[in-house]
């Protein structure tokens, strides 16, 4: 098993251009399925979660071309899908409960295992079945498998959903584009990978608008188009190197993003302390040599990202004053505070609350990878420390970071893979 060796006590310089969006990429790469015409997708990130995604994909039948060095992939969907997706290909990845949608809308069935992903949470996907079921599904669970049909096709409702979900909203988006009549989806999650996932929707020629804050219409079509899109970039991979800059006390460029996007992440590390300078599509970001405390809580978006807590947790252990975080999307996201604490960090979980010591010198150690932000959240310490750190279990960080090894080395990084 993989595992990553990392020297800290290294000032990072130099910059990171920051990858297509890993979040918005899954659900496009599901949307496809909606047209029988040539879909095109740029800028898609080469991590592990979008490989599986498009291995389901062929599994289901999809005709792909998938350029690895132009970072672009052409999918044909003009023959017959299968509709059974199985468990050994959404065990590692959640993201494949939202080909349910859109193979519900164009073959009025699909039978699609219950999802796998991090151990971060229960995340049942309760809410996206209660919102197909207002559309005319029938369920059965057995077997650890969804079986969903609908005799007459899917019907446009009025949908309120009972807590904000992610998932839930792009899997409801993606039935109701091809469903008969009108469908108004109320408070739904409005990250920007939502929005990012509508406007690849209306460039296919699906009707769908925001009409409020958290609502959306969507008038259902019957003959998508073909398109070429660009993904958006990965606002927490764009989130975690300008931490990982911060607890090095060093100076990094960070291109290829729009900052408007990821303000709220700007606003809290300027709060702290770090120095960022905002250009209209980079950022540059210096770290001082005094890091304040601060209180945060997690919440949808725009609120400070549940992805990026961990992250932020090593930039307050070396913080003057005790800060605090609540989680409050998931309920078992804090299994990284042991493996910091086994480095010199002095962390207290109540409930959903950790509460954080600053001033604490982090000191290399054997460390274990829980999930794909923990994972990250290690490799910052690591980085942070003035000694070497082996991290096991490194396979979480493929799901979700391209290439981080060589872009931390780049800007002066001490980090390798060995097997």
């Amino acid at each position: 098993m993989q595992k990553l060796i990392v020297v800290g006590g290294k000032r990072l310089r130099g910059s990171i251009n920051i990858s297509g969006s890993k979040n918005a990429t899954l659900p496009i790469l599901a949307a496809s399925i909606l047209s029988k015409k040539k879909v095109i997708i740029e800028n898609i990130p080469l991590v592990k979660d979008v490989e599986t995604m498009i291995d389901l994909l062929l599994l289901l039948g999809s005709k792909i071309k998938l350029d690895r060095k132009r970072k672009k992939i052409e999918i044909l969907n003009n023959n017959k899908l299968n509709t059974f997706v199985p468990y050994k290909l959404v065990k590692t990845m959640r993201a494949g409960i939202l080909v349910l949608g859109p193979l519900l809308a164009r073959y009025n069935k699909a039978k699609v295992s219950l999802p796998g992903g991090c151990a971060i949470g229960s995340r049942p996907v309760d809410l996206h079945l209660a919102a197909l079921r207002k559309m005319g599904v029938n369920f059965k669970i057995r077997d650890g498998y969804i079986n969903a049909i609908t005799k007459n096709g899917l019907i446009g409702n009025k949908i309120t959903f009972p807590k904000i979900s992610v998932g839930a909203t792009e899997n409801t988006i993606l039935a109701a584009c091809l469903a008969k009549g009108k469908t108004i989806l109320s408070n739904c999650a409005c990250e920007p990978e939502i929005k990012d996932l509508i406007r690849f929707l209306i460039k296919m020629g699906c009707k769908i608008k925001w009409v409020g804050k958290r609502i959306i219409e969507i008038n259902g079509i019957t003959n998508p188009k073909s398109l070429s899109y660009r993904v958006m970039f990965d606002r927490i991979e764009a989130g975690t190197y300008m931490i990982a800059s911060a607890v090095t006390g060093g100076q990094i460029k960070i291109n290829n993003i729009d900052p408007k996007i990821i303000k709220n992440e700007i606003l809290v590390m300027k709060k702290m302390g770090v120095l960022i300078i905002v250009k209209s599509k980079s950022i540059m970001v210096r770290s001082s040599k005094y890091i304040k405390k601060v209180n945060l809580k997690t919440s949808p978006y725009p609120g400070f990202p549940t992805d990026l807590q961990a992250q932020i947790m090593v930039l307050m252990c070396g913080a003057n004053g005790v800060s605090k975080i609540k989680e409050n999307i998931f309920e078992n996201r804090f299994m990284h505070i042991p493996e910091l604490n086994r480095m010199g960090a002095k962390i207290i979980i109540k409930g959903n609350q950790a509460i954080i010591q600053g001033k604490k010198k982090l000191h290399g150690a054997e460390l274990m990878a829980t999930d794909l932000r923990a994972s990250v959240s290690l490799v910052l310490a690591a980085l942070s420390s003035k000694s070497k750190t082996i991290i096991n279990r490194v396979y979480h960080l493929d799901r979700g970071y391209e290439n981080i090894e060589k872009k931390l080395s780049n800007c002066g990084a001490q980090i390798k893979r060995i097997e």
